[in-house]
């Protein structure tokens, strides 16, 4: 099934069928100019400048969907990725609880790529040594570089870190896998000590019912396939209710699932988001897995993070299961009753992934990148993979 392959929202290639140049969604795009387009190279390096780092001139805008992130090299030679947030998206008291949460993860001495702490107000370069803030261990102690990751410029939210290399991990691989299970047990074990305040739960609500009645109620899918499509949302939809205690979201208690603990999570743990170091290259980051990009961190159950890394029929995809869970629990329990979750969990991304392609659409990047979005082909696509999925969810979880 294709949709199992599409764990990254934003970085999928078309579903098998569904490249259409003719897509209806084509003439949905408005003409008003988007906040991004106003995202001049000047403007970036500008904004960097504003929190003392000077460029040399050579600035590469990097992948990515939602935000926008540049690769800017400083006049020392030394690289920093400036991540510029989409506008309207977040509050900026969500993107501070990311931030501050990866500050508890670099704390606990956890491979996440988290932001620097820079004041604009001093102009003379970042700290040395890998930009290693002084005054201590705690990342957020940026001593004379002042306490903010979060910045404002030109109408624009954005952070700085560090550029961590790395290539994708090699999921075939026992060893890589144990080691990247023992790094999301430590990140769980932090994410357990408190609940986010400000940023969402992922949940039934937000991932399905909400986006399926926007879909509708803004005509996104064609009415040829419109009626067939809501009922196989709605059937999905009423599966993950009554099987999934999702965050408290539907209001019930499962007796295979109620009790599951909620916790914060990386959100999109996906093989994208995880840079690989092989152990024979010497980095001052040390080897192995390094986790990027915390946009998406919210409060859901253990195993989401753990999903998305796995693939293939479901032989390959319990022998992959059972290698994270294998060096999960050297650090942390791994609760056996969130196997219930994997399939409902899969089917919340697929629903929401559609809604949020279709709210990106006056986005110039999404039509050029996604040009097979809002056919009939695309919507029957999608019929079959919630076909697909309604009789996953109906088979046993899978056992480790």
């Amino acid at each position: 099934m294709a949709w199992r392959h599409c764990h990254t929202a934003g970085r999928v290639a078309a579903p098998d069928g569904q490249e259409d140049d003719n897509s209806p969604m084509h003439s949905t795009a408005g003409s008003a100019l988007h906040p991004f387009e106003s995202l001049t190279p000047d403007l970036v390096l500008d904004a960097l400048d504003s929190v003392g780092l000077r460029g040399d001139g050579r600035l590469t805008a990097l992948s990515s969907y939602e935000n926008r992130v540049y690769q800017m090299q400083l006049e020392d030679g030394a690289p920093v990725v400036a991540k510029f947030y989409r506008p309207e998206r977040w509050s900026d008291t969500q993107i501070q609880e990311e931030h501050d949460f990866a500050a508890e993860l670099m704390a606990a001495e956890i491979p996440v790529v988290g932001p620097l702490m820079l004041n604009g107000q001093f102009a003379a370069g970042p700290p040395q040594g890998e930009f290693a803030p002084s005054g201590g261990s705690d990342p957020r102690s940026g001593g004379a570089w002042g306490p903010r990751s979060l910045h404002h410029f030109g109408g624009f939210a954005f952070s700085v870190s560090p550029r961590r290399g790395g290539r994708p991990p090699e999921l075939d691989d026992g060893e890589v896998l144990e080691w990247i299970g023992r790094f999301l047990a430590r990140i769980h074990a932090v994410g357990a000590k408190r609940p986010f305040v400000h940023r969402p739960a992922l949940d039934v609500q937000t991932f399905a019912i909400e986006p399926m009645k926007w879909l509708l109620a803004n005509q996104m899918v064609p009415l040829d396939v419109q009626t067939l499509w809501s009922e196989r949302c709605q059937q999905a939809i009423d599966l993950i209710a009554a099987r999934a205690d999702m965050a408290g979201a539907t209001g019930q208690n499962n007796s295979n699932t109620s009790g599951i603990r909620q916790l914060r999570l990386h959100g999109d743990c996906h093989p994208g988001n995880i840079l690989w170091t092989p152990t024979d290259v010497a980095v001052s980051a040390g080897p192995g897995p390094h986790f990027v990009d915390l946009d998406d961190a919210r409060t859901g159950p253990a195993v989401q993070d753990l999903w998305m890394l796995l693939s293939g029929d479901r032989q390959q995809q319990t022998r992959q299961l059972g290698m994270l869970v294998d060096g999960y629990e050297q650090f942390r329990e791994f609760d056996r009753a969130e196997l219930a979750l994997i399939e409902p969990l899969r089917t919340l991304r697929l629903i929401h992934y559609s809604a949020w392609l279709a709210r990106r659409w006056s986005d110039p990047t999404f039509p050029a990148n996604f040009p097979w979005f809002g056919s009939s082909d695309y919507w029957k696509g999608q019929i079959q993979m919630l076909e697909d999925q309604i009789e996953a969810m109906d088979q046993d979880p899978l056992i480790v």
